[in-house]
């Protein structure tokens, strides 16, 4: 689908996109494929050119931040220690958008990594091998704790230990994240949001971020309750909201387990639509948490499900058409500069 870009001066730092190779991944489920796995189908390897070219696609992105999805791990590394080689191979992509070649564009100016936090106080070491990865570039760790009852939610690939962000040694992990001045990423379902909200409690002075909206589920047991299940997350998420340490991304939607759209990939649902079945999700996350703690992402290629990159961004700006210029600012690019620490690339 080809849309005319809307607002295409407005400077974007996308914050939450993915570098991967799943070719393995992919061919290891066959037909019929779980809507997640269609998707990634659609992209098995999304590395610099894919990127450059979403990119340079009409929207004014400025400069991205990397978000870690278990790729180019260290073969031969001992099994705490793998999760190094993804932070090696992204700081170089960010390096060969920084020699300027590619524009002015700086891919990748923020990375956030992987650690396993239910190692507990050990996990320091890896912490520390990972900051070293990319000294001027490494930002924090994403911990993924999406779990569900029903399989048929997540899939075979992505489920987390029920409970993770409640457990013990998890947080004994994740209490060393402050004493390397790191961010944590946090992405969980819907139902899990209470226990974000433990979390995020229990350590005021860590710095948070809620990934995709808290991701509302419409897949599997969940289908068609949307509409019934809306308040419950409205509520939590203005729970969460009351913790100054937690940032929210607006965006994820257009995954396939939250079914906004529930076809796909890339049906050519228009940005109209789109901005529609999202109005209520990201009005809620602004609305709670203001424009100075939410930022809109891509999740790419991801949210290839619901639209393509020009699309998604077209959706974004249809639901900010009566925002200041200082909340745009924010939503579009101060909001993420500021979280992981990447002010520089903004324009004067």
């Amino acid at each position: 689908m080809t849309e005319e870009i809307l607002e295409p001066d407005l400077p974007i730092i996308d914050p939450h996109h993915h570098l991967w190779d799943l070719r393995p991944l992919v061919g290891a489920f066959p037909e019929p494929r779980h809507p997640f796995i269609a998707a990634i189908a659609e992209h098995p390897y999304y590395t610099f050119n894919e990127l450059h070219a979403d990119l340079t696609s009409g929207h004014n992105i400025i400069g991205t931040v990397f978000m870690e999805c278990g790729a180019f791990y260290r073969a031969n590394a001992d099994e705490a220690m793998k999760v190094v080689g993804e932070v090696e191979y992204v700081n170089g992509v960010a390096a060969q958008g920084a020699s300027g070649l590619y524009g002015n564009i700086r891919p990748c100016a923020a990375i956030v990594g992987h650690a396993d936090l239910r190692s507990g106080d050990s996990v320091s070491q890896v912490l520390g091998a990972l900051q070293g990865a990319a000294p001027e570039r490494f930002r924090g760790i994403r911990h993924q704790g999406a779990w569900d009852a029903d399989p048929e939610v997540l899939g075979a690939p992505f489920h987390a230990p029920e409970g993770l962000y409640l457990d013990g040694e998890f947080r004994r992990g994740f209490a060393q994240l402050g004493k390397h001045g790191l961010t944590f990423d946090a992405w969980l379902l819907e139902p899990q949001l209470p226990d974000l909200i433990d979390l995020a409690r229990a350590f005021p002075d860590q710095p948070i971020c809620l990934d995709h909206c808290g991701t509302p589920l419409g897949m599997g047991s969940y289908h068609g309750k949307l509409h019934e299940r809306f308040d419950a997350w409205r509520h939590n998420i203005r729970e969460l909201a009351k913790c100054e340490n937690v940032v929210v991304k607006l965006g994820g939607l257009a995954m396939s387990f939250c079914g906004l759209p529930d076809k796909g990939p890339a049906a050519g649902t228009t940005s109209e639509d789109l901005a529609a079945m999202w109005r209520p999700y990201i009005e809620t996350c602004i609305d709670a948490f203001g424009a100075n703690r939410a930022m809109f992402e891509s999740n790419y290629p991801v949210d290839y499900w619901g639209a393509d990159y020009p699309v998604l961004w077209n959706a974004f700006k249809r639901l900010t058409t009566g925002a200041s210029g200082n909340e745009k600012r924010a939503l579009y690019a101060a909001t993420a500069a500021k979280f992981y620490k990447i002010e520089h690339i903004l324009p004067g």
